[in-house]
């Protein structure tokens, strides 16, 4: 009697443990439930990433040439060869001039003797090659000698002009290779030929005139220049994991140590780029979880469910 009365006992015992045991799990899991959770997305620290410092100036296309095409006697203009934005070669014919005294003998010296063949016209040639960009006269105006009948730039002398502040005039010197981004995407090989010996009072830039070979750009036209100041290959985190304070006084990172659970880290930023930011200190190791989305606002110890 007393067995069995032992037996009854344990058995009660073992049911009361196996009651309180799945209590406690229902009430994990409970609790589990009531947590919240905030959905995100991750990347990783790396130690393989080179990263460079840059800055970019802008680079404005122009002829540094102009040439004025000049009457080279008076009278009237008796033909024009070019229209604005033609191209012209050098020693091409624009113009056809001829004097006041040319034409009131009309043809009357021909008739006179044929062998003089008397046309009483000037020609006037382009001085250079290039574009017309101004035309300022038309046919039947009398001008004086020396007067300007129109201008071509000279596309011996077309390039870019970037404005570059003295602290980073090491960055330029004659003869150095320019890549030259435009507008479309394309980028344009050219070289620095003249450096201006004086510099802009307010702004402290000097003029850097960058020769490119003309395939028709047109003047004043905008694109960069981009310079490496420094590089640097060290420990790094993806751009979107970095978040700051409202003064950017502080830097951290939102870690994982679990599959559940991120931590705050902070960290101190040097070289940044549009990807990635080097960390000088901070606890990250390489290929530490960062969370790279879903952490804006996000507590120390925060729930996380990884998307």
């Amino acid at each position: 009697m007393i067995t069995t009365g032992k037996n009854t006992i344990l058995i009660l015992l073992v049911c009361l443990l196996f009651l309180t045991e799945c209590n406690r799990k229902i009430t994990e899991s409970d609790t589990s439930a009531s947590i919240s959770k905030t959905t995100v997305s991750i990347g990783y620290a790396s130690d393989t990433v080179t990263l460079n410092n840059e800055i970019s100036l802008n680079a404005t296309a122009t002829y540094l040439l102009k040439s004025d095409v000049k009457a080279v006697t008076t009278g009237y203009i008796t033909s024009i060869q070019i229209k604005p934005a033609d191209h012209v070669k050098r020693g091409q014919v624009l113009f056809s001039l001829q004097t006041k005294e040319a034409k009131a003998l009309g043809n009357t010296v021909n008739q006179l003797d044929s062998s003089f063949r008397f046309s009483g016209t000037t020609k006037v040639a382009s001085p250079t090659s290039g574009y017309v960009i101004m035309l300022n006269r038309q046919v039947g105006d009398y001008i004086q000698e020396g007067e300007t009948l129109a201008t071509i730039s000279d596309e011996n002398n077309f390039g870019f002009v970037m404005n570059i502040p003295y602290e980073y005039n090491n960055l330029v010197c004659i003869g150095s290779a320019i890549n030259i981004n435009l507008p479309d995407g394309k980028t344009v090989n050219g070289n620095v030929i003249k450096i201006m010996p004086s510099l802009d009072p307010a702004a402290q830039t000097e003029q850097v005139f960058i020769k490119v070979k003309n395939e028709n750009f047109p003047e004043n036209l905008i694109a960069t220049v981009r310079f490496v100041k420094s590089s640097c290959t060290g420990l790094c985190v993806p751009k979107t994991a970095v978040l700051t304070n409202d003064f950017q006084s502080e830097f951290w990172v939102m870690k994982l140590i679990n599959d559940t659970t991120a931590i705050k880290t902070r960290i101190s930023k040097g070289i940044e780029t549009d990807l990635w930011v080097e960390v000088l200190t901070g606890n990250i190791k390489p290929k530490d979880r960062l969370i790279v989305s879903g952490n804006f606002g996000m507590n120390d110890t925060a729930f996380v469910t990884i998307k």
